[in-house]
């Protein structure tokens, strides 16, 4: 056998385990190693066409007990057919050919064995990171055995127990080393259908005065008449919404002496203002956030005009269309020089719908080590560790659905004395707009307006009279609305 044919039957070894063998005249151990290749392929397309859906079967992989077995088994796969390659070489008798030949041989076959193992390489790396990543994020609960095996094969069926939404709190902090407490600056919740994934982004201002609280908790009996302090030394205010976890956490004395209770009476506070039952919270540093940006490669985004930003308005966020770094698209959602808490709440809102658009799984996976370490640093939740598995296919559900925003700011909602009313009853109606459902109206609405995507904002038009709609009819806008416009 030649140097050329030599390198071929390795190559179809690579692609199937046993040719070089066969050709070597080992049938048994060729016939062997390709049954044995041939059992794991349809081994993982069995398990595919089982599960059906690829957001499920992701979301099983998410499972620490598979991703423990992914890691350990693509290390052991690797090593294993690195072997084989080393194998495959030498039954091919490459001793036969001249010497040059030997050298040039063994060397492809070297670099071709590498080959092979690197892909399972990556594989374990990944698995391994994953299991890190997800660990530290997400809270392992530890629910009764007996409990857990009576509610398994009904979480199987439907793993949101007939429920039809999941409203998830998210947050953006600012914490750091120099201020005790969390600010949360940032305070959005998504209600997601999840049969179709579709939803609606409800955004509370920070600034949001003597906020209510449940009747019957601690914070109600504390504050019966809402939420207010004595002004600070400096005239600014510390009981405004975006005080209530901080406020929670440095006065556990109101709680019986439980400490940081600040995520659950902010998750509960908020969840009384809108009249939804929040499931979770997330809690992302701002600047964690920047660098999960950085991860993914930067963020496409067109600022409207410059945005300065610095203690001495040093820095400066040119306006135009382009990739901005994970810092540059920060300062454009949270400066405050020239803007007011509103723009800066519609300027999150564009952020966040630009990494909806663009960090799709192609990105992540091509950059995961970058994402997962990012993410490490990132985002504190109440999550359940368990949950992932379902939460992952609704997610990539969301990526495909409609998702509309509403923001309870001025003019339609005044912060200093809110009209809990019409919050709560603003909210039901975006979440009801947000299944599909048509709102009933019975003066004329205008025609859907264009965004810069050329996408309608899914504003629905009522039977025509001569009245005007009036502007907060139907404050529920797509996510980017407005978003791009110089």
């Amino acid at each position: 056998m030649d140097a050329v044919r030599l390198l071929g039957w390795l190559v179809l070894s690579a692609l199937a385990p046993g040719a070089a063998h066969l050709r070597a005249g080992r049938r048994r151990t060729g016939l062997v190693l390709l049954g044995c290749y041939a059992v794991g392929l349809l081994g993982v397309l069995a398990v595919v066409l089982a599960t059906g859906d690829l957001g499920a079967l992701l979301g099983s992989a998410l499972d620490d007990t598979w991703l423990t077995a992914i890691t350990v088994g693509s290390a052991l796969l690797g090593v294993a057919w690195f072997a084989l390659m080393v194998h495959s070489f030498v039954v091919l008798r490459p001793g036969t050919l001249r010497q040059s030949e030997q050298i040039v041989t063994g060397t492809l076959a070297g670099l071709l064995a590498v080959a092979v193992l690197a892909p399972f390489a990556v594989v374990a790396q990944t698995g391994w990171a994953s299991r890190q990543a997800l660990n530290s994020i997400f809270k392992d609960s530890q629910p009764d055995p007996q409990a857990q095996g009576e509610k398994l094969t009904e979480r199987r069926q439907d793993p949101w127990a007939g429920r039809e939404r999941v409203n998830i709190l998210l947050l953006g902090g600012d914490a750091d080393d120099h201020r005790p407490g969390v600010r949360t600056d940032s305070m959005n919740v998504a209600s997601v259908d999840v049969k179709t994934g579709n939803t609606v982004l409800i955004s509370l201002p920070r600034n949001l005065e003597e906020v209510r609280f449940r009747p019957g908790t601690p914070m109600a009996e504390q504050f019966p008449s809402g939420f207010r302090l004595p002004p600070d030394p400096g005239g600014g205010r510390s009981d405004l919404l975006n005080s209530v976890w901080e406020y929670s956490d440095a006065h556990p004395e109101i709680f019986g002496g439980k400490r940081e209770q600040g995520a659950e009476v902010l998750m509960d506070t908020i969840g009384y203002t809108l009249g939804l039952d929040v499931d979770w919270y997330a809690l992302v540093n701002m600047w964690g956030f920047a660098r999960l940006i950085d991860a993914i490669g930067g963020v496409t985004l067109t600022v409207e005009r410059d945005v300065v930003f610095g203690k001495y308005n040093e820095g400066l966020v040119k306006a135009g269309t382009r990739k901005l770094k994970g810092a540059d698209a920060m300062w454009y959602a949270r400066s405050r020089t020239n803007s007011d808490d509103y723009i800066r709440m519609r300027r999150q809102r564009c952020v966040i719908g630009a990494l909806l658009d663009q960090a799709d799984p192609a990105t992540v996976l091509s950059r995961f080590n970058q994402v997962a370490a990012a993410t490490k640093e990132l985002i504190q939740t109440d999550i359940p560790r368990a949950m992932l598995s379902d939460l992952v296919p609704l997610a990539l559900k969301v990526k495909d659905a409609k998702v509309t925003s509403i923001q309870l700011v001025p003019p339609l909602i005044q912060t200093y004395d809110p009209d809990w009313a019409k919050i709560r009853k603003l909210t039901q109606k975006a979440v009801r707009e947000s299944t599909g459902a048509q709102p009933v109206t019975t003066t004329a609405a205008p025609a859907p307006v264009k965004t810069s995507t050329g996408a309608p904002t899914g504003i629905p038009t009522g039977t025509p009279t001569k009245s005007p709609k009036k502007a907060d009819d139907n404050p529920t806008q797509g996510l980017t609305d407005g978003c791009g416009q110089l």
